[in-house]
């Protein structure tokens, strides 16, 4: 497991790149950011990488739960 200063520096970087891939646009920044930590140090790439990957799917699973009763709710209003 990773020293707890290199998980704190993947989150909060993950969290800084989420943003500006955002606001620029781009949904493979990450990947490019990750290219750079990985020419230094493995361990903050893995662990950014990491950090990342799983803000993204709590994402998706957050806006496949408001779909679902979003469907849900539509559905139930027309009976």
């Amino acid at each position: 497991m990773a020293d707890p200063v290199v998980i704190e520096m993947a989150n909060k970087l993950a969290e800084e790149c989420l943003a500006v891939q955002n606001e620029v646009g781009n949904d493979r920044l990450f990947m490019q950011v990750g290219d750079v930590l990985g020419a230094s140090s493995q361990t903050l790439e893995e662990a950014f990488l990491t950090a990342v990957r799983t803000r993204m799917a709590n994402d998706a699973g957050r806006r496949f739960l408001a779909q679902q009763l979003k469907s849900h709710r539509s559905s139930s209003s027309e009976s």
